[in-house]
């Protein structure tokens, strides 16, 4: 099968030929004729199996050759994603795509400013890709009209249900017309995402071209067990005595993040970090310096979990495991692209093994265990089974006892956890402190 033979016009055959895009990937060559005809679409596919192109390349043909010129502060094509790095990322694929074509594309997400995003929507946008906080932000100021809108994609929707997008993409639903074409695409499907689509989906084709939530095959994947305190400290042992050349570490906080980068530079390591915490011009900035071979080492947050397209990275390594099981996927899935091999290293502490058992139901594969001379774990690392099942739990330390408190009762120190990772969710309650003195028990008469 060629791309020609999906029925794409001349000038996107002559921008793939230049690509060297020779043969369409399983994804593409049943997303794009279904596109072409103007079908709803909900595709499930691996990360890195091209399935951008499978979007971006029909709909490119279709507003070439189909409507009216885009008017001022109007959209034609809207495509939805949920972080500012995914947001450039399938903005420059249409870009790419289209550049032989008469069409105006545009990227729009938060962390800059939004008045340059508001003249440049003044004269009106073919393809506007878009994170929904800001884009909600431009409407409700009046710069951005949907009245053209002919189709729709919603591309990783799960990841932006996770990051607390809901009540933002109710409200844009609400403000889109109800006649458009409609688009799904992401490497995995929660429930909540095919009740999504089952709400604005009108006789979807679906294509699911992998094994729901699968791993890819190119990445060969293992973990070595550690403890907690000495992951820094294996991690630094393992770029030594391997020799990893370029590779891409993924930590759960923005405090490790750092942590980890300050270590590496002190230590003459080329070594930059993207994290929630950092403008968004300097996380380009960080992951423009990776691709350019400038810096070795690229730390992140699950910020970076979709989103980075890095042709040839040989390497991924867990410092954390992600407290989303789906987020593995998508963190491995950054190597062994578009059929390349690549593998993925994580470092697993006792703590994590709930983690680790739900990555492995997940992936339906149990990740092998590789001990490393010199840090044999002091906790050790449960077993675990498929189905989550942990063969057995690793003992809690007890707990010394605090001087002036009671003994009768426990005090919940909540749920905490890294702004970044949950910015939905609810402020950790505030905790009595412990000196301070308790209310007179009244007597009884």
């Amino acid at each position: 099968m060629t791309f020609a033979s999906l029925g794409l016009i001349e000038p996107l055959l002559r921008t793939l030929e230049t690509l060297d895009y020779r043969t369409p990937t399983p994804v593409q060559s049943q997303a794009i004729p279904a596109v072409l005809k103007g079908r709803d679409l909900m595709a499930a596919a691996q990360t890195g199996t091209g399935k951008t192109a499978g979007f971006a390349l029909p709909l490119l043909q279709r507003l070439t050759l189909e409507g009216p010129k885009v008017a001022g502060n109007s959209v034609r094509a809207l495509v939805l994603v949920p972080t500012r790095e995914l947001a450039e990322q399938v903005h420059e694929s249409f870009r790419t795509y289209g550049r032989d074509l008469p069409l105006r594309t545009y990227a729009v997400y938060g962390g800059v400013s939004i008045n340059p995003q508001m003249m440049a929507l003044r004269k009106g946008i073919d393809v506007l890709v878009a994170t929904p906080g800001r884009l909600l932000d431009l409407y409700r100021q009046n710069a951005v009209r949907f009245e053209q809108l002919q189709a729709l994609v919603l591309d990783e929707a799960d990841r932006m249900l996770d990051l607390g997008f809901a009540r933002e993409l109710d409200e844009l639903f609400c403000a889109l017309p109800k006649k458009r074409q409609t688009l799904l695409f992401s490497a995995t499907f929660s429930d909540a995402i095919r009740q999504m689509a089952g709400e604005l989906l009108r006789d979807p084709l679906s294509v699911e071209v992998s094994p729901r939530n699968a791993a890819a095959k190119t990445v060969k994947q293992w973990l070595i067990p550690v403890d907690k305190k000495r992951k820094a400290e294996l991690f630094l042992h393992l770029l030594a005595e391997r020799r990893w050349g370029q590779l891409l570490v993924f930590a759960k906080t923005r405090k490790g993040v750092d942590q980890l980068v300050d270590e590496l530079q002190a230590q003459g390591v080329a070594a930059d970090s993207i994290h929630g915490d950092k403008p968004q011009p300097a996380r380009l900035r960080a992951l423009e310096r990776f691709k350019a071979g400038e810096v070795m080492i690229l730390v992140a947050t699950d910020v970076a979990a979709r989103g980075l397209d890095i042709q040839d990275l040989p390497l991924v390594v867990n410092l954390d495991l992600p407290i989303v099981a789906e987020d593995y996927v998508h963190r491995i899935g950054r190597t062994g692209r578009a059929g390349a091999s690549g593998e993925a290293v994580s470092l697993v502490c006792a703590d994590e093994v709930e983690q680790l058992a739900a990555i492995e139901t997940l992936t339906g594969q149990l990740l092998p265990r590789r001990e490393e001379p010199g840090f044999s774990p002091d906790h050790r690392v449960p077993q675990t089974a498929l189905g989550g099942a942990v063969l057995k739990k690793p003992k809690k330390p007890k707990q010394k006892a605090v001087p002036g408190a009671s003994s009768k009762g426990k005090i919940h120190l909540g749920n905490w956890f890294d702004a970044s990772e949950k910015p939905a969710a609810k402020a950790v309650r505030k905790v009595p402190s412990l000196s301070a003195p308790r209310p007179a028990k009244k007597k009884k008469p």
